[in-house]
């Protein structure tokens, strides 16, 4: 499993402006130098989060994107969704259990059901679901402010914030 670029730009994106002056917005040349892509992959990308609620841009001469929910409040997760979409990483084949037993619990889930195909449930399903579960979990715990807040020393530069 690979991240998108875009989903790597959107967050760096976001921490800029997290980490900008309160009410100071920055324009989108200046965020696409700071993070070395051009202007119009990275208007596509900030226009999802536009839509989605996550930046809101300031029109006028002096315009560009501001937060538009503070950074404690946007996560990793929700960016992701934004810029990949909202569906499950893992599809199910749906392999029945009549031709491929081995993937299938053995034993009824709900022992007082008559409809047994709905007691048994894909092993390699139950195993990468739950696994996205964890990995989506870890992300709702990280947000744009972990990150600054994390990020408050940083030794290349020799500032502390």
């Amino acid at each position: 499993m690979q991240y998108s670029k875009s989903i790597g730009y959107a967050l760096h994106a976001l921490i800029h402006l997290a980490h900008a002056e309160r009410g100071q917005n920055i324009g989108i040349k200046d965020l696409s130098s700071s993070l070395g892509v051009s202007e119009s992959y990275l208007s596509k990308i900030m226009s999802k989060l536009r839509q989605d609620g996550i930046v809101r841009a300031v029109t006028g001469a002096s315009g560009g994107y501001e937060l538009a929910r503070a950074a404690d409040q946007i996560t990793f997760f929700d960016v992701i969704q934004v810029i990949e979409g909202r569906h499950p990483l893992y599809e199910c084949f749906n392999i029945d259990d009549q031709h491929h037993h081995l993937f299938f619990e053995a034993e009824d889930l709900k022992p007082e059901s008559t409809d047994h195909s709905e007691n048994k449930g894909c092993l390699v399903k139950k195993v990468m679901i739950g696994a996205e579960r964890h990995m989506q979990q870890y992300l709702q715990q990280h947000t744009i402010q972990w990150v600054v807040d994390s990020a408050a020393f940083n030794p290349l530069t020799q500032t502390v914030k």
